[in-house]
């Protein structure tokens, strides 16, 4: 009896040395078209985007102008201490892709890639001046509010990991590719003093600043607040 007992346990022992052994074995590679993982808070649950939206995370009228109305507004912030170093990008995606070229991907059409997931060839429409590229090199990745702009308004108070989201964030409306004179005309000013010479993308830009600012508990001026209301206002709804 005793050496049955032996048996059997030695049986069992093995069947978990072999479960274990299949549970630890290699993790299969990505598949090719994997999609990054999202990074950055997220937008409101429930709202929905406009048709025609060029950008993720978008939420109606009726809800930016709520979350405009739920900013705290205060004087710009100092720049002291600022650098771009503090926000790391462009951050890896998968798959040999960095964020610039997950953009890319996602703003374009007909876009291709080399083996090292360089845009090749592709169709992109700027957003902000309606200009459209089809060299990927004219093309720069846009934040929405600038990395700057977003030290002027509270995140100089943030840890690293923060200003990471911040710099990378592919769930709310805060990259997008852009002509590259377009991006540099914007710099790192805020809607009252820079506004895309394509006034058809105001409303698109107003919803996009306004719930980026909301996401990340960033602060307005009162004259950014006043021109995002006047941008509101040229959306349909």
């Amino acid at each position: 009896m005793g050496r049955h007992i032996r048996v059997r346990g030695a049986v069992v022992a093995a069947a978990l040395l072999l479960a274990v052994a299949g549970c630890s074995g290699p993790t299969a590679p990505a598949a090719p078209d994997a999609k990054p993982s999202a990074s950055g808070p997220k937008p409101p649950a429930g709202a929905e985007a406009a048709a025609g939206d060029a950008l993720p995370g978008m939420v109606d009228a009726a809800v930016a102008r709520t979350q405009l109305a739920a900013l705290k507004v205060a004087p710009a912030g100092t720049m002291a201490g600022y650098s771009r170093d503090k926000f790391t990008h462009w951050t890896q995606q998968g798959n040999k892709c960095d964020t610039r070229e997950v953009i890319l991907e996602r703003d374009g059409t007909g876009v291709t890639r080399d083996a090292e997931c360089r845009a090749v060839s592709g169709t992109w429409k700027s957003l902000y001046d309606g200009v459209v590229v089809t060299d990927a090199a004219k093309m720069d990745i846009d934040h929405m509010v600038p990395l700057a702009e977003g030290w002027r308004s509270g995140a100089a108070g943030w840890d690293a990991a923060k200003r990471k989201a911040f710099a990378n964030d592919l769930t709310n409306p805060q990259l997008l590719a852009v002509t590259a004179a377009s991006n540099r005309s914007k710099g790192d000013q805020s809607p009252d003093l820079w506004q895309p010479p394509e006034k058809s993308s105001w409303c698109q830009y107003g919803r996009a600043w306004t719930t980026v600012k909301s996401a990340y508990g960033l602060t307005v001026t009162e004259p950014e607040k006043k021109m995002l209301t006047t941008m509101l206002d040229t959306c349909a709804s």
